[in-house]
């Protein structure tokens, strides 16, 4: 979720996160072969739901892009692009996984021009009510 906020925020690109159990229930709909697809695919109790998804896209002939635990060699295999991240404690891999997330959005929003220091309407500061 924290990586599609970031692409929508600095690069003005819609983006959804889903969890790997629900992507069989309506975004699958929208995959075709110009449609890239991010997924967190470390070594962790979905994993193999994930590497299920990620047949589910290819078959579909959309564009993998899957961030990993270093060492992977199956999700590779199948991707088109590859983001490896070390190996640590299952609790603390979202912490470790949105790192590349962030920097991919950041990236892609320099790509496209966007100010990534001044994002358009967005509320820099806590609002109390």
């Amino acid at each position: 979720l924290e990586g599609a906020l970031k692409l929508k925020e600095i690069s003005y690109i819609h983006a959804e996160g889903y969890p790997a159990a629900e992507m069989k229930h309506g975004p699958i709909a929208l995959i075709d072969e110009e449609m890239p697809v991010v997924f967190i695919a470390t070594r962790d109790s979905s994993y193999d739901k994930v590497v299920s998804n990620i047949q589910e896209v290819k078959a579909r002939k959309g564009k993998v892009i899957a961030v990993v635990t270093e060492g992977d060699v199956l999700i590779p295999k199948m991707a088109e692009y590859v983001i490896e991240v070390p190996k640590t404690d299952e609790a603390l891999m979202p912490m470790v996984s949105v790192i590349p997330l962030q920097l991919l959005s950041y990236h892609i929003a320099v790509m496209r021009g966007c100010n990534v220091d001044q994002p358009r309407n967005l509320a820099k500061s806590v609002t109390v009510e």
